[in-house]
C-alpha cells in the first residue's frame, strides 16, 4: 500500500508529460511518515504570470492534488538579481516599487491554482526577500559562498551557455540565493523537495548540494521538460507576445483564442498537461477527435477548461461567443458585449473603412452611409440585391429597408459599425 502511494504522483507527472527527471530517493521521502512538502519559485520580473508559467503551477497543482504541501515561493529577493537560465544576455534589473507591484498581481493569480486553507497540506506563499534582505554581504560569504565551489558553479548549463558572451557577477550570484532559498525552506519549512522546469536543474541540485554541505541533510529535486510548440515557435506567445494570466495584459478572450487554435500535434500534449482531465476522459476525447479531427475536439476542450480556471466560467462563455461571431452564430448582444480590444480581435485582418466621425450626421440611411459615405458597395442596385437576399446585416441583424435610419445608438464601443455580407463577409467602418 504504502509503495503503490509513493509511485502515484510521480506517475500521474510521467503520463501527463510533467516529469524529465529526478534525484534518486525521491520514492522514498514521498512514502514517508512526514508530510512531504515541495516548492516552486516565481520571480517577479513582470505584474503578471504568463501561460509559461502554467507548467511549473501545474507541478504544484498535482502535488497538493495528492495531499502532499505546497509552497509558492515570490522571489522577491532573487528578482531583483535575475536568473541567467535559459537567456542569453543580462535582465534589466527592477527597482523594488516595481518588484513589489509585480508580486501583488503574481500572488492574486496563483490563489485560483492552489488551495489556501487550514489543512494539514494547505499550500504557503512565501517571499524570499523576507529573509534575505537583512542577510549583510560578509555573513553571505562565510554562511553560503564557502559551501559551494567556484568550479561546482561553473560546470552547471545556466553558467557555462553564457561564458562566451559573459556573464555579470550578479547573475553569476544567482545559483547561491536560489541555493540558499532551498537551504532556509529546508531549515524552517522542513521542505525536501525544488520543482522546476529543466533549465534549473542546474540551480535546484546546487540547493540539494548546499544543505548536504551545510546541514548533512538529504533534498531532492525534480523537473519538467520544457514546453515548445511542434512547429518550432516558442510556447506562450502568439505573434511574438506574452499570454499573460492577468485580463488586463492579455484579454480572456485572445487567452481562449490560443488554446483553441493549437494545432492538433500540440493538442494532443496539451491537454495532459494543462488541464485536470483524467487519463480516461482525455483518451475518450482524443478519440473523438480521430474521428473528426474539423470539430477540435481536443482545442476546444483545452481552451474551456484552462480559461475557466484561469479567468472564469463566465470568461470562457464570453470568448466562446466571441469566436462563435465569426461564423455566423453569435447574438447583437454578444458583439455589443465585447470589449473594444476583442472586437479587434474578432476581426482582425478584414477590411476598414475610416470615416470622419463629423460625417456621421443623423438621420442617416443604411444607403447613404454605405455607398455614399463609406465605400462598403460600389452602387446603390448591389446594396438593394443583397438586401432582397436577406443577405446584408448591420451589427449582426439583418436589414430589410435600405433606408433604415442609422443612429449614434448603433455604435459598437461608440466608433465601430461591423458590415456582413453573405456568411462569411465582413467590414468593419471605424469613426475616427
Amino acid at each position: 500500500m504504502c509503495d503503490r502511494k509513493k509511485t502515484l504522483f510521480l506517475e500521474e507527472l510521467q503520463w501527463r508529460g510533467l516529469l524529465q527527471d529526478k534525484t534518486p530517493g525521491l520514492e522514498d521521502y514521498l512514502a514517508g511518515n512526514d508530510l512531504p512538502v515541495a516548492y516552486v519559485g516565481f520571480d517577479p520580473t513582470a505584474p503578471s504570470l504568463h501561460i509559461g508559467n502554467l507548467v511549473t503551477i501545474m507541478l504544484l497543482v498535482h502535488f497538493q492534488r495528492h495531499g502532499y504541501k505546497p509552497i509558492a515561493l515570490v522571489g522577491g529577493a532573487t528578482g531583483m538579481i535575475g536568473d541567467p537560465s535559459g537567456r542569453s544576455d543580462e535582465r534589466q534589473l527592477l527597482s523594488q516599487d516595481a518588484l513589489r507591484h509585480n508580486q501583488q498581481g503574481i500572488r492574486r493569480q496563483l490563489e485560483h491554482f492552489l488551495r489556501f486553507d487550514d489543512s494539514p497540506n494547505s499550500a504557503e506563499l512565501l517571499n524570499n526577500y523576507d529573509w534575505t534582505h537583512q542577510f549583510d554581504l560578509l555573513s553571505f560569504l562565510r554562511e553560503v559562498g564557502k559551501h559551494i565551489s567556484v568550479n561546482y558553479m561553473m560546470a552547471k548549463d545556466s553558467v557555462k551557455l553564457r561564458l562566451e558572451k559573459g556573464i555579470s557577477f550578479t547573475e553569476f550570484s544567482y545559483q547561491l540565493l536560489q541555493a540558499y532559498d532551498y537551504f532556509w525552506l529546508y531549515q524552517n519549512r522542513n521542505c525536501k523537495l525544488q520543482m522546476g522546469g529543466s533549465d534549473q536543474w542546474g540551480n535546484i541540485t546546487s540547493g540539494t548540494e548546499l544543505i548536504r554541505r551545510k546541514a548533512a541533510g538529504n533534498a531532492f529535486a525534480l523537473v519538467c521538460p520544457l514546453i515548445t510548440r511542434a512547429d518550432g515557435s516558442k510556447f506562450g506567445k502568439s505573434s511574438g507576445q506574452n499570454i499573460w494570466l492577468d485580463p488586463q495584459m492579455t484579454s480572456p478572450y485572445r487567452f481562449y483564442q490560443y488554446w483553441l487554435n493549437t494545432s492538433d500535434e500540440d493538442a494532443i500534449k496539451y491537454i495532459r498537461i494543462f488541464t485536470l482531465l483524467t487519463q480516461e476522459a482525455i483518451e475518450d476525447l482524443s478519440r473523438q477527435h480521430d474521428q473528426a479531427p474539423h470539430l477540435r475536439v481536443l482545442q476546444k476542450a483545452i481552451a474551456k477548461d484552462v480559461t475557466c480556471r484561469v479567468h472564469s466560467t463566465d470568461a470562457w462563455q464570453a470568448a466562446e461567443e466571441a469566436s462563435a461571431i465569426l461564423f455566423g452564430r453569435g447574438t447583437t448582444a454578444a458583439l455589443h458585449s465585447l470589449s473594444e480590444e476583442d472586437l479587434l480581435s474578432v476581426f482582425d485582418g478584414v477590411p476598414r473603412h475610416t470615416i470622419p466621425h463629423s460625417r456621421f450626421k443623423q438621420p442617416l440611411s443604411v444607403m447613404e452611409l454605405l455607398t455614399a459615405i463609406a465605400p462598403v458597395f460600389t452602387s446603390k442596385a448591389e446594396l438593394r440585391r443583397l438586401i432582397q437576399n436577406n443577405g446584408l446585416s448591420l451589427n449582426k441583424e439583418k436589414i430589410t429597408n435600405p433606408e433604415q435610419p442609422i443612429s449614434s445608438s448603433d455604435l459598437l464601443q461608440g466608433k465601430y459599425l461591423l458590415i456582413q455580407k453573405g456568411k462569411k463577409n465582413y467590414e468593419l467602418i471605424i469613426l475616427e
